[in-house]
């Protein structure tokens, strides 16, 4: 946890996309092993998410300067806040980065005044439920989407 201090959470630019997408295969790659299929967020149009303002990067210092440790997206709907999509490079992971953008994403819905948070996440990705369950996330529901199997969570705020 020694990182945190030092870490920032801003929007992310286009200087951002390449280590953004390179945590994203880092992050989401080992999963296709479990079941075959490859996550969303190996697709997904980063650059068109910062454009949008719903990309936001966590940045810290390293030995050699200053780095994008993870990220999340963020898109905001009438009486939610869905959690698109958070992630950590694998070699930041352990520091309490992901409990700080977890954080960022309650504190963000909550000034816009969204009473909920939600998100969806592979059914074979256990690890995940198991953090949103102990952050209070309850499930409400799972469903073949994109033919993914998804487990469905909420967090009321």
């Amino acid at each position: 946890m020694h990182d945190i201090p030092a870490a920032a959470i801003r929007p992310a630019t286009a200087a951002d996309i390449p280590a953004v997408r390179a945590i994203a295969e880092a992050a989401y790659r080992p999963y296709v092993a479990r079941n075959g299929l490859e996550p969303a967020p190996l697709h997904e149009d980063y650059a068109v998410r910062a454009a949008d303002g719903q990309l936001w990067v966590l940045t810290g210092k390293t030995a050699t300067g200053a780095a994008v440790h993870g990220f999340l997206v963020l898109i905001e709907a009438p009486g939610r806040l869905l959690l698109d999509n958070v992630a950590v490079a694998p070699a930041a992971q352990g520091r309490g980065h992901g409990r700080a953008l977890l954080d960022f994403a309650e504190g963000h819905a909550r000034r816009a005044g969204l009473p909920a948070i939600r998100l969806y996440t592979q059914e074979i990705m256990v690890e995940n439920i198991a953090i949103y369950a102990r952050r209070g996330y309850v499930e409400t529901r799972r469903a073949i989407e994109h033919g993914l199997p998804r487990v469905h969570m909420e967090k009321r705020l």
